[in-house]
């Protein structure tokens, strides 16, 4: 019989390293047992006599004599009730998917252009890449304590593992790829005894699911569905404890994990499923929370997929927030930047981890119990401490971005209150008279929206806010104004370029969905480069100001008269938001409530 060494060349890998995996491949990777009443969990497919030898090959052993038991007659039908190393060799799972295969009616997916990756290239790589899992499963069993004698089939695996990479290219045959079991096959040796191995699944289920794929979106979830359904996220998170990260594989063996989580998320269901797994998320807080000098990728990847669970979905911040406390566990990750920028060396992924943990927070407090759940976590001292003493170029906006969107959407004024209350409105208004480019402006703008939208009317915090305005002979509004001047011209200009673009421009023939698909472009032109909301935001603090101090609006009518302009300016803008509202919404209703209030005043 001809050898194993005959029929694959050996790979000349060193000897494979065994760690201790966390769950026992024996309940997972059911299929690289051998006992005599247990059937394969493996698909396979019909053999092509011509490409690949029936049977499993024999063990790399010296000796001459027989291997395994001698089989029995054959039957009539070539199989028996011993499973797939007697009779015919298949199972009763195996033999229907040759049925499936044998079908003539089946629904087989385009094929591509390159003739030989198609349909019949996959019947073949699926039955040759399920036949060196059972190969290397049956001789692990059999020297489970000689690693020599099973070393080779371990590098055939390998191989045929890396094989399944050119599957990128033609994302049209994930379907029947799934179809097969193989998918099912590809995920169990994530508890491969051997890491490489699991490390090897790991890359090829990165590349497969990787956002770069032309995979249709059919194609792509028939291959996420079936990768959930093999357990990935369970597999993935248990090689995440016996991954040795101070080894090179290993912790590119992370990153890849990492990788295939992100992939996922680009599916709004499959990012709330990852969501719901807490104690796949509990890890993620701990990798982020682990202490490491310079910052690693792997750590910086950890927060960055935090950033994405939550940004994306308002049920996985209700549950970081409400079932994880992840908000007081981010805090205390930022808190130690409070005074200081993160490190911005050569090859340092501190700046970028630190974001992602600011904007991982900024999503949270989006929620009513994330804003609460700031509020006791003490992150508006946070805050206030950063705008304070904090790093100029990154910590101090990341900080007011955070404030002001913590501050936004808070109709119990919690928010505003212990911002007055800590001592918030020196630095805030001390930040805003310094020359500050727009974000910061931006922001600080927002920031006084809030508080006089949600201050209590006529508490000592309203008073202090409102007295900020006036002192020193009402310098902040005169640069109020001077900002609006600013926002006003950018404006203008942006409503030059669409007005021009409007008479240029062929809409004769567009249908209606073109049309609105064009308006929508123009507004996002005066949101964005025109900066019209942040134009009307500065009007709504300005029209609170003349509704609430006399002395103020007289102050800002004298600044408009400089430009000949007067309330109706101030009044116009106003009323163009009221217009965009959606009244639908409970907080669009009560917008327009108190806009069409404060127009009152104009």
């Amino acid at each position: 019989m001809t050898s194993i060494d005959e029929i694959f060349q050996k790979s000349g890998i060193p000897s494979k390293r065994k760690l201790d995996p966390i769950r026992d491949p024996n309940e997972i990777y059911k299929s690289a047992k051998l006992s005599s009443n247990s059937n394969s969990r493996h698909a396979q497919v019909e053999e092509e006599d011509d490409d690949i030898e029936a049977g499993p090959a024999p063990p790399p052993d010296d000796d001459e004599g027989d291997y395994g038991p001698a089989a029995p007659p054959e039957d009539e039908d070539g199989d028996d009730e011993e499973g797939r190393f007697f009779g015919g060799g298949i199972t009763a799972q195996e033999k229907e998917v040759l049925d499936f295969m044998d079908d003539p009616n089946i629904n087989n997916p385009a094929l591509p252009d390159d003739s030989k990756i198609d349909q019949s290239w996959l019947k073949k790589t699926a039955l040759a890449f399920e036949k060196k899992i059972s190969r290397n499963a049956e001789l692990r069993a059999r020297y489970e304590s000689d690693p020599a004698k099973f070393i080779d089939s371990e590098a055939d695996l390998d191989a045929a593992i890396k094989s399944l990479s050119i599957l990128s290219e033609h994302p049209d045959l994930y379907p029947l790829f799934a179809k097969f079991g193989c998918l099912a096959s590809l995920v169990s040796l994530l508890a491969h005894e051997n890491t490489d191995i699991a490390i090897d699944a790991i890359e090829i289920i990165g590349e497969l699911t990787d956002e770069d794929v032309a995979a249709s979106d059919q194609d792509w979830n028939s291959l996420v569905d079936a990768l959930l359904e093999a357990d990935l996220l369970g597999l993935l998170l248990s090689n995440f404890s016996r991954l040795d990260e101070t080894q090179e594989a290993d912790r590119e063996g992370v990153y890849h994990s990492l990788g295939i989580i992100e992939n996922l998320c680009s599916r709004p269901e499959t990012t709330e499923t990852i969501g719901s797994d807490l104690d796949l998320i509990k890890w993620l807080l701990a990798r982020a929370s682990k202490p490491e000098k310079p910052v690693s990728q792997n750590k910086q990847y950890s927060a960055e997929i935090l950033a994405i669970l939550v940004s994306s979905s308002t049920k996985n911040r209700t549950t970081l927030i409400s079932s994880l406390d992840a908000i007081d566990s981010l805090l205390q990750l930022v808190a130690s930047y409070r005074k200081r920028d993160p490190e911005k060396s050569s090859g340092s992924d501190e700046e970028e981890y630190l974001q992602n943990l600011f904007e991982a927070l900024t999503s949270l407090v989006d929620e009513p119990e994330g804003k609460e759940k700031f509020l006791e976590a003490e992150g508006v001292e946070l805050c206030l401490i950063m705008l304070k003493e904090g790093g100029k170029k990154f910590v101090k906006p990341a900080a007011l971005k955070l404030l002001d969107r913590a501050a936004a959407s808070n109709p119990s004024g919690s928010i505003s209150q212990k911002i007055v209350d800590g001592g918030g409105l020196k630095p805030i208004f001390t930040t805003f008279m310094k020359k500050t480019d727009r974000f910061t402006t931006e922001r600080m703008v927002n920031l006084f929206a809030s508080l006089l939208r949600y201050l209590p009317a006529d508490s000592p915090e309203r008073i202090r806010t409102l007295a900020k305005f006036v002192e020193k002979d009402y310098e902040k509004i005169e640069r109020l104004i001077k900002s609006r001047r600013d926002y006003a011209a950018m404006l203008a200009a942006v409503d030059a370029q669409i007005e021009q673009e409007k008479k240029t421009s062929t809409r004769a023939g567009m249908d209606e969905d073109d049309l609105v698909e064009l308006e929508i472009t123009w507004l996002a032109q005066r949101l964005d480069e025109g900066g019209l909301f942040t134009l009307q935001t500065i009007d709504v603090v300005l029209a609170w100001l003349i509704a609430e101090d006399d002395g103020a609006r007289k102050k800002i009518e004298s600044l408009l008269k400089d430009r000949d302009e007067g309330f109706g300016t101030i009044k116009a803008t106003i009323e163009e938001q009221i217009e965009a509202l959606d009244v639908e919404t409970e907080l669009g209703r009560e917008t327009k409530e108190m806009l069409d209030a404060l127009v009152q005043f104009l």
